[in-house]
């Protein structure tokens, strides 16, 4: 009975429909957005290492605050590849601990020049800490880190503007700083980084041991990278490490700490607790076109309880129940807005689907999100047919048959 009355009134439905397609379009359209962001950033964050501590001398987070300038932080120490030894031997939280050193640079290959390459000097340990996957070729094996060999691996776009397609890299010399490096191997395509991050498709990785050669490593931004064992928290291995720092450091207890330790997690939570906020605005900003569209919905159901006022009181008066006559208008109004909900899904997606391809950015519709805008259709449809339902119920049925 509810369907044959919307589909009686195709212009009335329509009007109603639109304000909750509206709605549900609004609310759900921001949270995809937004979880979306929230999850691509989470991914990339996790991305720099899971369970991993930076072992610097800058603070990551805000500098250390106000309390703290930053003419301190540049008279500390930079960390050092001697280092890597010690943390290994007093840190037993740790599983892998590799060095770093990272600059950009112009790259040449037969009189082709690509400027702004980030080139990265890196230990054995780095793949472990930071894992690569390689499309073509192969990666820097431990004898040729140990050796210091001049081959490198390279990123997808570095290799699609040097030598034209990313398979055509492998064997190839390129020079950098005079000094010739021969591609071993091509990353595969990491995609656009929200964060920074590595930026591996603009990248080229090569041995420490021979970045040191094309790199002042004073100025390269040194950092110790340290992941702890699966069964141990990134706080224990934090704890472990700041023992460690200030033992190699030869750092008495009234000392402050001349280094830093950045956890990966904090960054994590960090996030998190931004995109709270984030959410709570986005979720008041939808909730007022909800607003309007369940203002429609209840000014409608008003309407359709006055046309079938004559209808209401012959049901009551052939045995028809209050709880019957309240059910029915509920149902039609939930129904109306679950209608009204699909169809704002349905845009919902299509246009996700339009800006991950425009902007190659993935936005998705989780499921989580669905069942929330049915729940939120229903829930709108009750509450904005209860007022009407509820005069239907309680009419006279000798006063209802006789209206007009």
């Amino acid at each position: 009975m509810a369907i044959q009355e919307l589909w009686k009134n195709k212009l009335r439905t329509f009007l109603s429909l639109f304000g909750i397609t509206i709605g549900i379009f609004c609310i759900i359209g921001v949270l995809a957005t937004v979880n979306s962001l929230e999850h691509n950033i989470q991914n990339e964050i996790k991305s720099l290492g899971n369970n991993t501590i930076y072992v610097d001398k800058w603070d990551y987070s805000a500098g250390g605050g106000p309390d703290y300038p930053w003419w301190k932080y540049v008279k500390r120490p930079s960390p050092k590849f001697e280092e890597i030894k010690e943390i290994k031997e007093r840190t037993p939280s740790a599983k892998y601990v590799a060095f770093n050193l990272s600059s950009s640079d112009n790259i040449q290959y037969e009189g082709n020049t690509l400027s702004g390459v980030h080139i990265y000097g890196s230990s054995e340990e780095f793949k472990d800490v930071q894992p690569i996957d390689i499309a073509y070729g192969r990666y820097i094996t431990d004898a040729e880190f140990d050796l210091g060999s001049s081959v490198i691996v390279v990123g997808n776009e570095v290799a699609e503007k040097l030598f034209g397609a990313p398979d055509r890299a492998v064997g190839k010399n390129v020079f950098a700083k005079n000094k010739r490096m021969q591609v071993v191997g091509v990353i595969k395509k990491q995609g656009k980084s929200m964060i920074g991050g590595w930026d591996f498709d603009v990248s080229i990785i090569l041995c420490y041991k021979f970045a040191r050669n094309v790199m002042d490593e004073r100025r390269s931004d040194p950092v110790i990278i340290v992941q702890g064992k699966e069964d141990l928290s990134s706080k224990a291995l934090k704890d472990d490490l700041a023992g460690t720092m200030r033992a190699i450091h030869k750092l008495s207890p009234t000392q402050e700490d001349d280094y830093a330790l950045n956890d990966i997690n904090d960054f994590s939570d960090a996030i998190s607790q931004a995109f709270v906020s984030i959410n709570i605005g986005g979720w008041a900003i939808a909730t007022l076109s909800l607003i309007v569209g369940m203002f429609g919905v209840a000014n409608i159901m008003f309407v359709t309880v006055r046309e079938r006022t004559s209808q209401i009181g012959l049901k009551k008066a052939i045995g028809a129940k209050s709880r019957i006559i309240l059910t029915e208008f509920l149902l039609e109004s939930a129904f109306l807005c679950i209608i009204g909900g699909l169809i704002g899904l349905t845009l919902v997606f299509v246009l996700t689907k339009i800006l991950s391809v425009v902007f190659h950015f993935p936005i998705f519709v989780s499921t989580n999100n669905m069942f929330l805008a049915i729940g939120i259709c229903i829930f709108v449809g009750i509450l904005a047919g209860f007022i009407p339902a509820r005069q239907a119920a309680n009419m006279d049925p000798v006063v209802a048959i006789r209206s007009k």
